[in-house]
């Protein structure tokens, strides 16, 4: 089955990428989301245990799409983040686990007492 979506388009309003399939499945992922969890080495380290969690990108959007051949898009942010190569698969892999990355991430920003908004800073005093 070819991971690729049969149509893309992108909302710059809404800052949502919306991706069909052959099946005729349909998903919508934001700008955030696809900037916290961008492919990138910057993002994800060069291996397991070496993430870097990306704070403050509530407002973040997305500038350009650029198509990589046959297989992928490169991203361009607002906040001059350009390095991802989302493939294909990478982009199904986000839609279909699109709820559980997502949950994750907020509480991984919650643990390291870190907020989705770059103006806030999350200070705790008590457990």
């Amino acid at each position: 089955m070819s991971q690729a979506p049969t149509d893309i388009k992108f909302r710059k309003q809404s800052q949502q990428l919306e991706l069909s399939y052959a099946s005729g499945e349909q998903f919508a992922l934001n700008s955030e989301f696809l900037r916290v969890h961008s492919p990138s080495a910057e993002v994800r380290g060069h291996g397991a245990g070496q993430e870097t969690l990306q704070t403050g990108k509530l407002k973040v959007q997305i500038t350009e799409l650029i198509p990589v051949g046959n297989y992928a898009l490169q991203l361009v942010f607002s906040d001059g983040h350009d390095s991802g190569i989302y493939s294909w698969t990478y982009l199904r892999e986000l839609c279909e686990q699109q709820d559980t990355l997502w949950k994750d991430y907020l509480q991984k920003l919650d643990d390291n007492k870190a907020s989705r908004d770059p103006d806030e800073q999350v200070v705790k005093f008590f457990n």
